[in-house]
């Protein structure tokens, strides 16, 4: 007797298996059975998709880092800016003694 060839899956179904049995809340011979795949064969690939996930995490990682090397140097430079601001501001009320935020010299009473 010949063995039965082995069936190809197309990797996009075995992706969407691999989720389907590590997401739901079945067990994963079940999940194997509704699929119509071996419970074996689901397992190996449920072995191959933490590598896969691991290195696609890699790469995210790699662009999270650098969204963040750029949000801390947008951050010092608003925190520069802002102490120039205050100094401004500071400066400014010097200039103008009398003056305070919101005042206006009409509503104001003379004494």
């Amino acid at each position: 007797m010949s063995q039965p060839t082995p069936r190809k899956y197309p990797a996009a179904f075995k992706e969407r298996a691999v989720k389907l049995a590590v997401e739901s809340a079945q067990a994963i011979a079940q999940t194997a059975r509704e699929l119509g795949v071996n419970e074996n064969t689901l397992h190996t690939w449920i072995g191959k998709y933490p590598r896969t996930e691991c290195q696609e995490k890699k790469v995210h990682d790699e662009h999270l880092y650098e969204a963040l090397k750029r949000l801390r140097k947008d951050n010092a430079r608003l925190k520069e800016e802002r102490e120039i601001f205050k100094k401004a501001a500071a400066y400014l009320a010097q200039q103008l003694p009398y003056s305070t935020p919101g005042s206006t010299s009409s509503t104001r009473s003379s004494r």
